[in-house]
């Protein structure tokens, strides 16, 4: 028999969340019948057992409270559950019984199975794995062992110590938990003070959209300019600045100055172009069409109606920016203003280069395909190390940040490689004197790298300038993405930064610092 469906609409939709807190995740956790409670805690009489129960705990609900804080926390928000934790709690006692713990193996079980089956992204997989370095060690089980950071930046709300018990009473647990603050410190997700600030301009620009999509679409009905009239009148300053469109057979010949298509970067160029200019046609029609639709003459579809309301709300028409099937089109901006700006520059970039040669520093954020960009530089390295018998699946990127702020200060391009600009730090910054990654000052969320030097080298040489450049801690993988959405879709590309002894590459792991191409 079918399901009645009356009976559906006049029913109560029941979800079990996530609890939001640190404290209020502990607390689940600790509850009997739910995960730990007085017999969970007698299954293996030693410290050892309850201390790392309680870090398994503590772990599960900062993996869980730190998806709050948008792509800063996790480049995707996994849905952790109960069962993983479990499944954790189950492996640790099994594991116990055995002998004593060898901690890779539970690092790895942890992060890798056990939470990992379901991360999917790269960054997150190291992310996870960081956390169980540094927290599921056997330091964790030493005497006055606590999460909070040898340094905080601000202070802990109530001084508060989060340290491991090793009660054997359950209740114990229950008051130690119960003491913990209310409000949470980023830092005890590793994360910056300013990470809370991110969090809630994330809930403020979402709010302000939901208001914004609710307004009345309508004309207002008064002796005031209408919203046809008011786009119209934006329409043709648009098109008024819109450059030149690109005449292939002239930029062609241009090219063929710098060595024709026999060069890579000269390739990259050339399709380069060909994509802006389709975005100059595409824009250039749907502006004129939706005039003559305005007026009248011709009729107003869908897609005219949304770039009506698109360019009166000041954002970007939908299909300015996406593809029919919902792929990036052009580049992705919060604002119309924005949006045509960069337009501008990057139609500013191509002309330069073809009118002047290659631009001794490269604007990466102008570009549709960065990964091209870097790409062919690779294989121009490699072209130029013939002699030396180089395969281009032998080179990798070789990185340094310079001393150079201001593309103005570039007079030469680098004889190998290229210098690219335009890059920001995010949820860090740089010591220009040190040349190192530092803590990112209070209310500043992001912070312009200077001139980011790239190049190719074979893998044996880039290992030996790794352990020259950076010793034996290494550098911070940073990952460069084209979005502050950080997922591969975006991910460009990994430059090294360099660490001190004390901020070492794990820190800034959990930091969740990156390199953006565009931070709206």
């Amino acid at each position: 028999p079918e399901f009645p469906l009356g009976l559906l609409q006049m029913s109560i939709k029941v979800t079990n969340e996530p609890p939001a807190g640190l404290k209020a995740g502990l607390l689940r956790s600790y509850t009997p019948g739910v995960l730990v409670d007085q017999d969970k805690l007698e299954r293996v009489d030693t410290a050892q057992w309850r201390q790392l129960l309680f870090g398994l705990c503590f772990l599960h609900s900062v993996v869980q409270e730190r998806r709050k804080f948008g792509p800063l926390g996790w480049c995707i928000p996994y849905e952790y559950n109960n069962g993983d934790l479990q499944s954790c709690m189950l492996f640790l006692e099994k594991h116990l019984y055995n002998g004593p713990i060898s901690w890779g193996t539970f690092q790895y079980m942890v992060s890798a199975v056990q939470y990992g089956g379901k991360i999917t992204d790269s960054l997150d997989v190291r992310l996870f794995r960081t956390y169980t370095e540094e927290w599921l060690t056997a330091k964790t089980c030493e005497e006055g062992y606590v999460y909070n950071p040898s340094s905080p930046i601000y202070k802990i709300p109530n001084d508060f110590q989060y340290k491991v018990p090793s009660f054997t009473e359950f209740q114990d647990y229950r008051k130690f938990i119960e003491s913990l603050p209310e409000i949470d410190s980023p830092e005890m997700f590793g994360l910056h003070p300013n990470a809370d600030l991110t969090f809630r301009v994330k809930e403020a620009v979402a709010l302000f959209q939901t208001l914004g999509e609710t307004q009345p679409k309508g004309g207002d009905g008064g002796e005031g300019v209408s919203r046809e009239d008011v786009v119209y009148k934006k329409c043709s300053d648009l098109l008024f600045r819109l450059p030149d469109d690109y005449v292939e057979d002239d930029y062609k010949s241009k090219i063929r100055k710098f060595g024709g298509m026999s060069v890579p970067m000269n390739i990259f160029l050339y399709q380069e172009i060909q994509r802006l200019q389709a975005v100059f046609t595409k824009i250039r029609f749907t502006m004129t069409q939706l005039q003559l639709a305005i007026k009248g003459e011709v009729v107003m579809t869908a897609e005219l109606q949304e770039t009506l309301d698109s360019i009166f709300d000041a954002k970007v028409p939908y299909y300015w920016e996406n593809t029919l099937t919902g792929d990036e089109f052009s580049w992705r901006l919060p604002t119309l203003g924005l949006w045509f700006s960069s337009l501008m520059n990057r139609d500013d970039q191509y002309r330069n280069w073809l009118n002047n040669g290659r631009p001794n520093s490269l604007w990466l954020t102008g570009f549709f395909n960065p990964n091209g960009c870097l790409t062919a530089m690779k294989q121009e390295v490699t072209r130029k190390h013939k002699s030396e018998k180089w395969a281009l699946d032998d080179v990798v990127y070789h990185t340094e940040v310079t001393t150079m702020e201001r593309v103005e200060l570039v007079k030469t391009p680098p004889s190998d490689g290229i210098y690219l600009h335009g890059l920001f730090l995010d949820g860090a910054a740089w010591n220009r004197h040190e040349g190192n990654l530092v803590e990112s000052q209070p209310k500043v969320l992001f912070v312009p790298l200077p001139l980011l030097y790239v190049t190719g080298k074979t893998k044996k040489d880039e290992e030996k300038s790794r352990k020259e450049t950076y010793g034996s801690i290494g550098p911070y993988e940073c990952p460069v993405y084209k979005y502050s959405k950080r997922t591969d879709r975006y991910f460009i590309f990994y430059a090294n930064l360099k660490c001190t002894v004390e901020r070492y590459p794990n820190k800034w792991a959990l930091r969740g610092v990156s390199l953006l191409c565009n931070t709206s």
